[in-house]
């Protein structure tokens, strides 16, 4: 619950201490050479000592992975390469911005584009161009104060350790009533980390009782989606932007939730509209493109791959998945040469097996689209022999199965389709999505009915997998259920309940047997897996916390060992 916090007078500004800003280390980023020069000397009239320079952003992810920064001023638009929001969001993807660090962005640029891309990713002040001495330095005294009341949850976050990142927010908030709202937010965040899901929904609760509060409210929506009530989540999803129309993951949030309850349509309408606030998203774009493909707008699917490309380009985010998709609307649009030649440009970026695989796959749905029968069918030929020997270890995604499966129904290759289909709905039997494309590639090969069956049958064989590893389980057979699940998870790895199962009923045999270093390891490996797979899993935050409390501390370095070999 949220504990009980004392009236304080808000500290003065002469009660803050003055920042020694000689001993930190800067970051300047602009293209501008005269830029450049101009914050680094009003870096050094507030003291400054330690400043280094970069032209762009190639040298700035240099720097920013050799050296630890406490301040980095950045500006938005750079020549060639990455710009400043791509910088920010890679340097947190990978580590290479401290949490206690300062990044400013820095801009001259004032278009919405740019402002709620930036926003998205919560840099800690954005300054519009000419920038004061006085302005900098102000908003720099501010973000470091604000960043002193958060440093060691910051720190406790990066380590992973959210309950005590939790626990440290209650230190706080009794001594920092101006920033009681933004530690009220980030505990509530920590609390879903590590499941207490209705410690964190009594904050909600608690603060809307209050006010009318934005984040308050998207909380509880995204608890009723995480619970399954997705009508409830629309509902909420749609009040939070009707109060509040730049909050951008209600958008994101609201979509899934048309998703999930098969709205596509609707979905799409959300997704445009935040695509059109803050265009910049190449995960956003990518995710519109695709309901777009799906309802059959091919105009839409377009220009929102094009645009994933674009803004991906130098972005983490940068992935094969929107060019295969811009290539696909061109074999529907009857442009065959354009589908190859951006097939022959993503296996020239993205070299490897699997881009070489989706490349086949998409070229004969190309050729299929565009009548070249001969062709698709000896692709399909290839892709059917390469089936006959994988393993299901090896298979693909769930969607690029489904491709194929689709690609060998239209040439009549029907037996290893069926298998490939039914193999992608026993590892998502709980997701009505999956089973829905699944049945729609089933209807679009005559199969309606024959599919519903398959389907069903094969949902049932996952269940009755799962069922009898629980059962040994819950009859205390613990031996037999632990190599049950490791069969399961080599026939299904891709089923999320039966590695939940698995991670369950290894930290239930090392609770009851005793410490076991290699069952603990291969739980701690399933939770990994979980959270790569599907990041916010409610039961996954549970059995991590199990998990580290059957961990000695002695034992802590050999796990790591074991883990990484």
């Amino acid at each position: 619950m949220m504990s009980q916090t004392t009236t304080r007078k808000a500290p003065s500004a002469a009660d803050t201490p003055a920042v020694n800003w000689a001993e930190k280390h800067y970051l300047v980023v602009d293209d501008c050479a005269s830029i450049r020069q101009l914050l680094r000397e009003s870096l050094r009239n507030m003291g400054a000592k330690n400043i280094d320079l970069a032209m762009d952003g190639q040298e700035a992810m240099t720097m920013l992975t050799n050296k630890r920064y406490d301040v980095i001023l950045c500006d938005y638009h750079l020549d060639g390469g990455r710009n400043g929001q791509q910088i920010l969001e890679e340097a947190r993807s990978n580590n290479s911005l401290m949490p206690s660090s300062i990044f400013i962005m820095v801009s001259a640029e004032k278009s919405s584009d740019s402002v709620m891309g930036t926003a998205e990713h919560c840099p800690d002040a954005y300054l519009l161009k000419p920038i004061t001495e006085g302005m900098l330095t102000t908003r720099l005294n501010r973000a470091w104060q604000k960043k002193q009341v958060f440093r060691k949850i910051d720190l406790a976050y990066a380590r992973k350790d959210y309950a005590h990142a939790a626990m440290l927010c209650d230190m706080q908030i009794g001594d920092n009533k101006l920033h009681e709202n933004d530690l009220l937010r980030m505990k509530a965040s920590l609390l879903l980390k590590c499941g207490q899901r209705d410690n964190a929904r009594a904050i909600f609760e608690n603060v809307l009782c209050h006010r009318d509060c934005t984040w308050a409210k998207a909380g509880l929506a995204k608890l009723r989606l995480q619970d399954g009530d997705y009508a409830g989540a629309c509902q909420m999803l749609q009040d939070v932007i009707a109060g509040n129309g730049l909050y951008l993951d209600a958008y994101d949030q609201l979509a899934t939730a048309h998703k999930h309850l098969g709205q596509s349509e609707q979905a799409s309408a959300v997704l445009d509209r935040a695509a059109r606030l803050s265009p910049n998203s190449a995960p956003r774009q990518k995710t519109l493109a695709e309901v777009a493909l799906r309802l059959g707008d091919v105009a839409a699917a377009e220009k929102a791959y094009r645009k994933c490309i674009s803004v991906g380009e130098h972005s983490i985010n940068r992935s094969a998945d929107p060019y295969f998709g811009l290539a696909r609307v061109c074999g529907i649009k009857k442009a065959p040469k354009e589908a190859m030649q951006i097939l022959a440009t993503v296996q020239k970026k993205f070299a490897g097996d699997v881009s070489d695989l989706r490349a086949k796959i998409t070229e004969g749905l190309v050729c299929l689209d565009n009548g070249d029968t001969r062709s698709a069918t000896a692709i399909a030929e290839e892709l059917e022999a390469m089936l006959a020997t994988a393993t299901a270890a090896v298979l693909p995604s769930p969607n690029t199965c489904m491709d194929i499966a689709t690609l060998l129904l239209e040439v009549g290759i029907k037996e290893p389709a069926v298998k490939l289909l039914c193999y992608v709905v026993q590892n998502n039997d709980d997701d009505k999505t999956v089973r829905d494309e699944v049945q729609k590639v089933f209807e679009y090969a005559g199969m309606d009915e024959e599919g519903a069956n398959l389907i069903a049958n094969a949902r049932k064989e996952a269940s009755d997998i799962m069922n009898r590893g629980v059962l040994l389980w819950k009859t205390d057979k613990l031996d037999e259920a632990v190599e049950w699940m490791r069969a399961a998870r080599l026939k299904l790895p891709g089923n999320l309940r039966i590695l939940l199962n698995t991670a369950q009923i290894l930290i239930s045999h090392v609770q009851k047997r005793g410490y076991d270093l290699a069952l603990v390891a291969e739980a701690a490996e399933v939770l990994n897996h979980i959270d790569k797979m599907a990041p916010g899993q409610l039961r996954h935050c549970e059995l991590s916390a199990q998990l580290a409390t059957l961990m000695p501390a002695t034992a802590e370095v050999d796990l790591v060992a074991v883990m990484l070999h």
